[in-house]
């Protein structure tokens, strides 16, 4: 069964940017001699990355950074206000291929930095196994000035059958030139851990790859406090194969905040999220540095299966700053 990573950064300029998997290795794939390139076209609302192509498998050496692809660094021709994302896989002649094969697509901010992780570049959105289309509620966005160096890291899955010229996509949706836009943060949340300067304290059954899944259910769970306030306009899931559900709650006021189950084929192996498992509201839900929350994950591994899994549950979360607006209240009919 193929088990793929987390949309987890860590950094580029003092450092580079990492990925984890659910592979039983230590490590993710990585390209030695094939000779591949990536590519952007503008359109006027939109950025379109061509990653390849490629040939299938890559290889897998222990040690890799997390990339399969050469890094590919850009800059917008203006500021745009980032209102959307979709990824996409297929070969140069436009068969459509299984998500499966792709192992991440991380999209980087090395000019602005991290609200989750001090010290590390911004991570501000991207695709693993799941590759959720992602649309931002109206009016909301993250802003992506010109002079900021965007870059992004791509792997695809070293286990993946012999395919020829393979190339990812991943298309940027922005905000028409005049409409106004309300900019959002971005925070991530895991229970395994998702800063790479924290590395060092993960418990020994965490790995890069996720945190060891043995057979039956298992539920972990991990304590969470935000640096910051702000009220979550959209929430970005991630998991691995086997996953159940993964949620954010708030243990001070004793409130679920989100709950999220993915679609699975029969053997437990991630097909997806599907649209009304993806939280998206304009109204949205706050979160504030004073309480204590916790992420959630439970995964079910098969009792008959002896290879080991690593799982992952993660949310990258999308908030304006401070508190969420008042909900309006309708007069009722008297």
């Amino acid at each position: 069964m193929r088990k793929f990573l987390v949309l987890l950064i860590t950094a580029m300029m003092a450092s580079s940017a990492y990925a984890d998997g659910g592979h039983h290795h230590q490590s993710v794939p990585t390209l030695k001699k094939q000779k591949v390139g990536s590519s952007i076209v503008y359109g006027e609302d939109t950025a379109t990355l061509t990653f390849g192509p490629i040939d299938l498998p890559t290889g897998h050496d222990e040690g890799d950074m997390g990339d399969s692809m050469p890094r590919f660094y850009f800059q917008l021709p203006e500021d745009k206000y980032l209102v959307g994302f979709k990824s996409a896989l297929s070969t140069v002649d436009g068969k459509e291929l299984p998500r499966n094969y792709l192992h991440h697509i991380l999209m980087i901010n090395n000019s602005q930095p991290s609200l989750t992780c001090p010290g590390e570049p911004l991570f501000f959105g991207g695709a693993g196994l799941e590759m959720a289309e992602t649309q931002f509620p109206d009016g909301y966005g993250v802003k992506l000035e010109k002079n900021d160096k965007l870059m992004t890291v791509v792997a695809f899955y070293h286990g993946a059958p012999v395919t020829k010229d393979v190339i990812a996509t991943f298309t940027m949706h922005f905000a028409p030139k005049n409409k106004p836009i309300q900019a959002m943060n971005i925070y991530q949340v895991g229970v395994n851990i998702v800063c790479f300067t924290k590395f060092g304290d993960r418990p020994a059954d965490q790995t890069d790859e996720g945190i060891e899944i043995h057979p039956g259910v298992q539920v972990h769970t991990a304590p969470l406090k935000f640096a910051t306030d702000g009220c979550v306009k959209f929430a970005y899931p991630h998991g691995h194969d086997e996953l159940l559900m993964v949620a954010l709650e708030n243990k001070t006021k004793n409130q679920t905040l989100l709950r999220t189950v993915p679609d699975v084929e029969i053997d437990g192996t991630l097909r997806e999220f599907l649209p009304h498992q993806v939280y998206k509201d304009g109204q949205g839900f706050q979160i504030t540095k004073e309480d204590d929350y916790e992420m959630v994950m439970v995964h079910h591994h098969p009792l008959q299966k002896k290879e080991l899994q690593h799982g992952m549950g993660n949310y990258l979360l999308y908030m304006t700053p401070g508190a969420c607006p008042a909900e309006k209240k309708t007069a009722s009919a008297s």
